[in-house]
């Protein structure tokens, strides 16, 4: 049996996400949006529930291609309320049309989106050495600090906590735990 992060359920998808994707490091500006509108999607909800639906969201929101989001309007915006394949909360397909639109604002100012968020933690991954999932905060100061930027760009829900759990997805922080046979394989990465 492999070592693994005690929050990782006996769940096919939920252990090839935290085999191959959780805490990778990711320069991909599609996949980070696609990661923070996920990670926001999921407040007050499962990752399970998100896990299940990523197929549904990639479709409904056009492989998440950035103009693609950008452009969509209200018709748009009624497909998406009606679609099950998504967690249909209006405030957050709201914010995910709205984030894409920041995003390319980003991208005019500052290049592009990796090299906006992967600034929060100077373009190195942090290294969390944490013996348990106790030892994982929720937030950190580069969590906040991310947050309160975005949030100044327009950005919506990207609180402190949604942000650090974003920064654990894309690999901004390596909070596998020292006993899972992830962490010494990306902190080799650095």
């Amino acid at each position: 049996m492999t070592d693994r992060c005690e929050w990782v359920p006996d769940d096919a998808r939920y252990r090839t996400y935290h085999d191959e994707e959780w805490g990778v490091p990711s320069h991909d500006d599609r996949h980070l949006f696609e990661m923070l509108v996920l990670e926001g999607a999921q407040a007050g909800l499962s990752w399970a529930t998100i896990l299940r639906k990523r197929e549904g969201y990639r479709r409904a929101f056009a492989g998440w291609d950035l103009e693609s989001v950008a452009g969509f309007g209200p018709a748009d915006l009624e497909r998406l309320l009606a679609d099950p394949g998504i967690v249909r909360n209006r405030a957050k397909v709201e914010s995910a049309i709205e984030n894409a639109r920041h995003t390319l604002e980003l991208r005019e100012t500052r290049g592009s989106l990796d090299a906006y968020l992967w600034s929060f933690v100077e373009g190195t991954p942090i290294i969390g050495n944490r013996r348990s999932l106790e030892d994982v905060p929720s937030q950190t100061e580069e969590s906040a600090a991310m947050s309160r930027e975005l949030k100044r760009e327009g950005f919506r829900f990207v609180g402190p906590t949604i942000c650090y759990a974003f920064m654990q997805a894309v690999g901004m922080v390596n909070d596998h735990v020292l006993h899972c046979f992830r962490y010494g394989e990306l902190a080799r990465r650095g």
